[in-house]
């Protein structure tokens, strides 16, 4: 079985069970009751799965864990051992597994879940303890207390309100029993990826539940794959300012697999405010082993930022719209309204303008808002609009169908804003093979004359010049190759040893401190950052340029040469888009799953983020399929390249709908005439046809004794 197939018959098998074990429960406390309980079902199963691993490594006389059977006195006491063993935490902490003690563990809940109250059970963590169970709801408030007692990084993460659910108790056994069935066992599945999307799909399911409050926590999918897409966030800082469930770094993971890219470069920011909501998310994270950082607590992102000093790669939000009341205790001269305060009345300027003062230099932001944001000049907000289009700002204008959101009928858009649209930020592609970079991407092979600077190097060594003062008289007045290098240089939130800001080139000298494993942790995750902005990094260490002068520059004539760099990325280059909008009217695509709601398909999402990276490319962008290049082209009633002089005789009107204007209409071929003459004979058989239908009506009700 194909593992689409295989996800939806559980998904849809788990999710009719679940609901009707719901009761009388409403579906915002339901949910958390669900979810937790899908939560701990997964850190005890990757806890079983790590004890299986032990146990055949203690048994493994080639692996360092393993138990001599001779250094025992008897089977037992070496079967004795070995449960000893499995007991020590460290042997867990060391594979990033949680530990789970006993009361904990899901075959414990399922095994007395059933037990009456007042039943006794013996628990054995490193020593025997008597635990007296009072109910199902309490015994998993109690499991889940001791997990959190156990792993601080979970400390305040679930929601421990299972003995205070107004629902009867044999129904919480029932839903332990349910959970308990989820197969984790695909030959194309990990065990995580099979409850991350069960637990995804609930979280769907829950909000069309709950319904209007159901946004509060999730985005729809279709919207979030969209602006994940058109953003393609493969490195560096993600942060979503109003995160709900954590919808989109989950995408953004989905993402990142799907393309090849290494979930290592990506780090995680959030923000929100609800606490349910906040545990919702945290779990989320967990269940997907992504690290993440949504600050020390539950908090409004205006009056008590978590992330104050975060400059972020790529932003993605679903704020509320039209939020009102929303700046008590917010100051009117706060440094986040760069472009103006925005009105009390309605916070979409301030969500926007929040976003803008934590992006990076080279960042982008994709932020879905009410239509009202792209027209509105109440107050400040035509001000404020106006200024973002005068300082360039604004990337793109996707102009959404209506019924994409289980909460709201409000009509919706989503804003893609930059600070660089120079065409000198790349877009960073996952990581070729040795065989596509070996074809594809020339390797530089010396032969630069550099004498009079190995020279010079001799001679600063022979006065006991450190390494960095040294390659700085190298590289310094132009003379290394003509090119201007800059010391000690600010990027985003770091200082680069040197800068060529013409080659987008950084160069760094490492000390010793620079081996230890926390420093190289902290390196990398440095240099994954430089890449996602489009630079090119090159590292040596002191002992290098000491030694042999000659190989460190003839590694950064090799970088400057190389067309493709060092070749462990393929880029695509953007074009220089400076005072250039590009707007999207996709109101006519899509479909409608139900009565109610409209989808995406996944043709409609890559018509628009494709077209949305063929707008931003160089000439020379191939399409997905390689092949010839792609040109962007304007297309009436779809897609619109608009100019600022354009939008200011718009009044900086945002709607896309005001300039790609209306869709061509094909011609038929058949004369006006013509066409009249049929349609006029056609409506008069159909006239006909109703007198006749009509006359039979009335004769059959007649025969009923009814007279029309």
């Amino acid at each position: 079985m194909s593992a689409q197939k295989f996800l939806q018959e559980l998904e849809k098998k788990l999710w009719t069970a679940a609901d009707k074990l719901r009761s009388t429960l409403d579906a915002a406390q339901y949910k958390h009751a669900v979810l937790g309980l899908l939560f701990v079902k997964y850190v005890s199963d990757a806890f079983d799965i790590r004890r299986q691993e032990l146990i055949a490594q203690f048994q493994d006389e080639t692996h360092d864990y393993y138990l001599d059977p001779a250094d025992y006195a008897s089977d037992a006491e070496y079967q004795l051992e070995i449960v000893t063993e499995l007991e020590i935490r460290d042997y867990y902490t060391e594979k990033n597994v949680f530990w789970v003690p006993q009361l904990a563990r899901w075959e414990t809940l399922q095994n007395h879940s059933k037990l009456p109250p007042g039943s006794e059970i013996v628990i054995k963590n490193g020593k025997e303890t008597v635990y007296t169970i009072r109910s199902v709801g309490r015994l998993i408030d109690d499991a889940l207390e001791a997990i959190e007692k156990d792993n601080p990084k979970l400390k305040g993460v679930l929601n421990k309100q299972y003995g205070r659910l107004q629902i009867d108790q044999a129904k919480l056994g029932e839903l332990i029993d349910l959970i308990a069935t989820i197969p984790f066992v695909h030959e194309s599945l990990q065990a995580k990826d099979i409850l991350g999307h069960v637990y995804e799909y609930f979280l769907g399911q829950f909000a069309l539940a709950e319904g209007k409050k159901g946004g509060q926590f999730y985005t729809p999918k279709s919207i979030v794959t969209l602006i994940v897409e058109m953003l393609q966030p493969f490195s560096g800082r993600v942060y979503d300012p109003a995160m709900g469930s954590g919808g989109f770094f989950v995408q953004s993971e989905q993402f990142i697999k799907e393309h090849g890219g290494k979930l290592g470069n990506v780090s995680i920011y959030g923000q929100e405010y609800n606490h349910t909501t906040w545990q919702l998310a945290a779990m989320n994270m967990v269940i997907r082993g992504l690290d993440f950082n949504f600050g020390k607590e539950p908090a409004n992102t205006f009056t008590f930022d978590q992330h104050p000093d975060l400059r972020a790669d790529t932003i993605m939000a679903n704020p509320p719209f039209n939020m009102k009341e929303w700046d008590t205790g917010v100051a009117d001269d706060d440094p986040r309204w760069q472009y103006g305060k925005p009105p009390s009345g309605n916070a979409n300027f301030a969500w926007l303008q929040h976003m803008l003062y934590h992006l990076a230099p080279n960042g982008s932001l994709g932020l879905l808002l009410a239509n009202g944001s792209m027209s509105s000049n109440t107050n400040t907000e035509g001000d404020i609009r106006r200024a973002l289009v005068e300082n360039d700002l604004v990337e793109c204008m996707v102009a959404l169908p209506g019924q994409l959101f289980t909460n709201t009928q409000i009509p919706a858009c989503i804003w893609f804003l930059t600070r660089d649209k120079s065409g000198s930020k790349t877009r960073p592609s996952p990581g070729l093979s040795q065989g596509e970079r070996s074809s594809t991407i020339p390797h530089y092979r010396g032969g630069f004359a550099f004498s009079g600077l190995v020279e010079e190097a001799r001679l600063l060594r022979e006065k006991q010049t450190p390494a960095e003062e040294m390659l700085w008289e190298l590289l310094r007045n132009h003379k290394f190759m003509n090119l201007k290098f800059r010391r000690q240089h600010q990027i985003g939130d770091y200082i680069v040893d040197f800068y060529c800001h013409d080659k987008r080139l950084v160069v760094e000298l490492d000390g010793a401190v620079h081996t230890t494993e926390e420093r190289q942790k902290k390196d990398q995750k440095r240099d994954a950052y430089l890449s996602s902005c489009g630079f090119q990094v090159l590292r040596f260490q002191n002992h290098e340029l000491l030694n042999a002068p000659q190989q460190v520059l003839d590694a950064i004539a090799g970088e400057v040469t190389s067309p493709s760099g060092r070749g462990q990325e393929r880029v695509n280059r953007l074009r220089d888009r400076r005072g250039e909008v590009l707007f999207i009217d996709a109101r006519n695509l899509g479909y409608m799953k139900d009565r109610v709601l409209r989808d995406f398909k996944p043709e409609d999402i890559a018509k628009v983020a494709d077209t949305f990276h063929v707008w931003q490319g160089a000439p020379d962008r191939h399409s997905r399929e390689g092949g010839n290049p792609e040109v962007y082209e304007d297309i009436p009633g779809f897609c619109y390249s608009a100019t600022l002089e354009e939008i200011k005789k718009h009044d900086f009107v945002l709607t896309p709908g005001r300039y790609v204007g209306a869709a061509d209409e094909v011609e038929d071929g058949e004369p006006f005439a013509e066409k009249m003459a049929r349609l006029t004979a056609q409506l008069q058989e159909q006239f006909a046809r109703s007198s006749e239908l009509e006359g039979q009506i009335k004769r059959n009700l007649a025969g009923l004794g009814y007279d029309v």
